[in-house]
């Protein structure tokens, strides 16, 4: 309204100048008089954004719909643009509604414009503000992950071990002990013995893993693209496990400041852990410092940590896990050299040498560490993990 007011008495005094006619003059004067009282015009009011909910979660490439609402305080008319970070694609439905989708895992923040006339109709008051957040969590490959051969708590669970107990795996045929089970007494041994025999079985037990997942910053190149492989891998075992009826959690390292969430059983767990692994909601909690806290590692836990291995003091978390008892194994998620550029070819002779003592330097430690190689699979990347079970 204040352009075209301004364009109008423009319009006539510039006519008025051209043509010597007065009664030009006079119909500009209301207008110019209008426009010398914007500075007594009344504000734009306040205008309140809302997302209904503030905080949607999906997978990728799933779309989700996201409804943003503007209110004026004296009930103007309010317009709202939304409209997302690079790497959304956004597709408007209607004023303040958009169905999102992104290809990739992350944070996605939803901007909300809005643009509100004044009470006197000759200001508008424009904002932007993230009204809603869409976490997008990364799909897991469907193929399970096994955990480290060690020995396991005693709780019953789905993993087979050494040990005797109620299952249903064979192992062994003894002779009658007062206080054994009828049901496990083997008739047709003990009517050839003509005493009676039991047969002994094994066990299925459960574990608790916890995944340790490195946020420290990483150089470009390669470790960029070795982030999204240990998300991807941390969620394939955290999701294996979960699969298994054993108890999941999570740790991210980086940054001074660490995010954890105790180990847990049940798919709302998957959840909390996606959650926690994009630093979203509240489900988690955080400490200071460097080090794994003690109460986000069970006892006896199986220590699964993905990282460059680029950064000491996630490495000293490791052998901090490792002389607390923990079965610790890491998976090396870069592949080649971080250096980038044309260089020598000795350059990359003496980093794979680097990483090899390296390797050699933490398993004498007890921490295992395998390398994950882009061309195969984690599950088959697992299977270098040694046994550490105790004879």
């Amino acid at each position: 309204m204040t352009l075209a007011i301004a364009t109008c008495a423009a319009a006539a005094l510039g006519g008025a100048v051209l043509t010597g006619r007065a009664d030009l003059v006079v119909f500009a004067a209301p207008l110019l008089g209008v426009l010398c009282s914007i500075g007594w015009q009344r504000r734009p009011p306040t205008v309140t954004v809302q997302a209904q909910p503030p905080l949607h979660r999906c997978f990728e490439d799933e779309a989700v719909r996201v409804i943003v609402t503007a209110a004026a305080d004296d009930d103007a008319p309010v317009a709202v643009t939304c409209s997302g970070p690079a790497g959304m694609h956004l597709e408007t439905v209607a004023p303040g509604i958009v169905d999102a989708r992104a290809p990739r895992w992350g944070r996605y923040p939803i901007r909300a414009a809005v643009r509100v006339p004044g009470r006197g109709g000759l200001l508008d008051g424009v904002g932007a503000v993230d009204a809603a957040e869409v976490c997008v969590f990364p799909v897991a490959p469907p193929q399970s992950t096994a955990i480290p051969r060690t020995e396991l708590l005693d709780r019953l669970g789905t993993h087979l071990t050494r040990h005797h107990g109620p299952g249903v795996e064979y192992a062994d045929i003894r002779p009658y002990v007062p206080g054994d089970l009828l049901r496990s007494v083997n008739w047709p041994v003990s009517a050839r013995r003509g005493a009676l025999h039991v047969t002994e079985r094994l066990t299925d037990r459960a574990a608790d893993v916890v995944v340790l997942f490195d946020t420290y910053p990483q150089p470009p190149g390669p470790a960029t693209e070795a982030m999204e492989r240990t998300a991807r891998g941390a969620a394939q075992v955290v999701q294996s496990a979960l699969r298994y009826g054993d108890r999941a959690g999570l740790v991210a390292l980086g940054q001074r400041r660490t995010r954890w969430l105790g180990a847990d059983i049940g798919q709302r767990q998957f959840y909390r852990i996606l959650d926690t692994m994009l630093g979203a909601g509240d489900t988690f909690e955080t400490a200071p410092g460097t080090l794994t806290p003690r109460a986000a590692v069970p006892t006896g836990a199986i220590i699964i940590a993905f990282s460059t291995l680029l950064d000491t003091e996630f490495a000293l978390a490791l052998i901090d896990l490792r002389k607390r008892g923990h079965t610790v194994v890491a998976v090396d998620v870069l592949e080649g050299s971080p250096i980038q550029g044309e260089r020598d070819p000795l350059v990359d002779r003496m980093w794979t040498m680097q990483r090899s003592f390296m390797y050699r330097d933490m398993a004498t430690v007890g921490v295992d560490i395998i390398s994950w190689p882009a061309d195969t699979t984690l599950d088959q990347a697992m299977t270098l993990v040694p046994d550490r079970r105790h004879r």
